[in-house]
């Protein structure tokens, strides 16, 4: 498919469904925590997903070889990626799904800033100012919250530490000679590269293995096979055909659809304090991702 200079409305269908996948992720990462230990959890993840992609793109005769110039682009891709999760996994494990949901999807925020001193063309307008304003408060106010029983300020930071990996990772996509490969071999190598130091860092995390049941097997096959192996080349396919900024701006559904599915199927209780947090955030990422008025010229 061509490149999109707006997102249309299979964009928008798509993006829209994958906000729903990634809320629904998060809950199957919290469940699946129960009976492995986070960072073992997400270096499994990334071990098996490096199988399923290596077939898949043997069955589609993609050659697996290094561009000329990207091996250095690959490898801290990698390591942020795999930095990512690590944070990511351990802050389902630390805090609720809601909290860190409203910290870990405010990737855009981060991002922006990243792309106003890397991006010649993106830089931080008055309107988009605003937008960092709103939304760094709504997490500010998320983290400083510590109302609610499951509140950790361990896992709010690793959440935060997970959006700042992301925002790092998608800028090397797009803006590094890692944007020349196709969206699966970005993938593969991302996985490849961080699956090692995700089950080395296990080891400073204590025991591998917890309450393990049919349960939790079943979640680390979905996250290999689904969410790894197919929604995240789906998520950089989308990357590489509509703009990133019009891609981050549906980021926003997935902390709302999270907060409501932790609290319809892990029964979280969702306060005052995170629906207001939440509101800030979700604010603050639409006016970072407003696209410029056109000027209309005279004839």
């Amino acid at each position: 498919m061509e490149r999109k200079s707006h997102i249309d409305m299979f964009g928008a269908v798509a993006l829209s469904g994958f906000a729903l996948f990634l809320a629904f992720n998060q809950v199957v990462i919290k469940v699946t925590n129960g009976g492995l230990q986070p960072v073992f959890f997400a270096g499994l993840r990334s071990a098996g997903a490096v199988v399923c992609l290596w077939a898949y793109l043997r069955w589609r005769g993609i050659p697996i070889r290094f561009e000329a110039g990207t091996r250095m682009a690959v490898l801290v891709t990698g390591f942020f990626f795999g930095l990512q999760f690590l944070c990511l996994f351990v802050a389902l494990d630390l805090t609720t799904v809601g909290r860190s949901a409203v910290i870990f999807y405010s990737m855009p925020v981060w991002l922006a800033i990243i792309a106003h001193f890397v991006m010649p063309n993106d830089k931080i307008s008055a309107l988009k100012a605003l937008g960092l304003v709103f939304a760094m408060a709504g997490v500010a106010w998320a983290m400083l919250n510590r109302g609610s029983g499951e509140a950790s300020i361990w896992g709010d930071i690793a959440a935060l530490g997970g959006a700042l990996s992301w925002a790092v990772t998608a800028m090397m996509a797009k803006a590094s000679p890692m944007a020349r490969l196709r969206p699966e071999l970005q993938l593969y190598w991302q996985v490849l590269v961080s699956a090692p130091i995700l089950l080395g860092a296990a080891f400073f995390f204590g025991p591998f293995i917890r309450d393990l049941g049919p349960i939790h097997i079943a979640g680390l096959l979905f996250q290999t096979v689904v969410v790894v192996s197919a929604g995240f080349v789906f998520w950089l396919w989308l990357l590489s055909v509509y703009p990133a900024s019009g891609v981050a701006s549906f980021s926003f559904l997935s902390p709302v659809l999270s907060v409501g599915l932790g609290w319809l199927l892990l029964g979280e209780q969702v306060g005052f304090d995170l629906i207001g947090a939440l509101a800030l955030v979700a604010v603050g990422i639409l006016l970072i991702n407003r696209p410029p008025r056109s000027r209309k010229t005279s004839a």
